[in-house]
């Protein structure tokens, strides 16, 4: 029972791995956008359920798909997303209104984006 219970385990373990997309390697293919990054329900006025990464691109906002808001460190400290707004660099693609990302690095954070204030909705 205890090899089963074991086995289940590296299956599931291994599929959440599989599941994940690489977001730390940039496709040399493909233009790299600097985009705003923050929680979209926090700071970009975007209506949702919890605390969701989201992007905002030539001034629109999409949820992220690919990397979650905990992904990148506590969303709820100080330069978190559900406090700032911060600065990415970016691949991906826009589907279905969501931005499938390929491709994350968050940039260092400044002051100024510390202070960011809410996106009026």
């Amino acid at each position: 029972m205890k090899s089963l219970i074991i086995i289940v385990s590296i299956i599931l373990s291994s599929s959440v791995s599989f599941a994940q997309q690489n977001t730390s390697i940039p496709d040399p293919n493909k233009k790299i956008q600097v985009v705003e990054v923050s929680c979209g329900e926090c700071k970009f006025g975007m209506k949702g359920k919890s605390c969701d990464l989201a992007v905002r691109i030539n001034g629109r906002s999409y949820f992220v798909d690919g990397t979650g808001i905990d992904s990148q460190g506590d969303a709820h400290a100080k330069d978190g997303f559900c406090k700032a707004i911060r600065k990415a660099e970016v691949q991906g693609e826009i589907v279905n209104g969501r931005f499938k990302v390929s491709y994350f690095k968050l940039l260092p954070s400044t002051d100024k984006n510390s202070k960011s204030k809410p996106a009026k909705a």
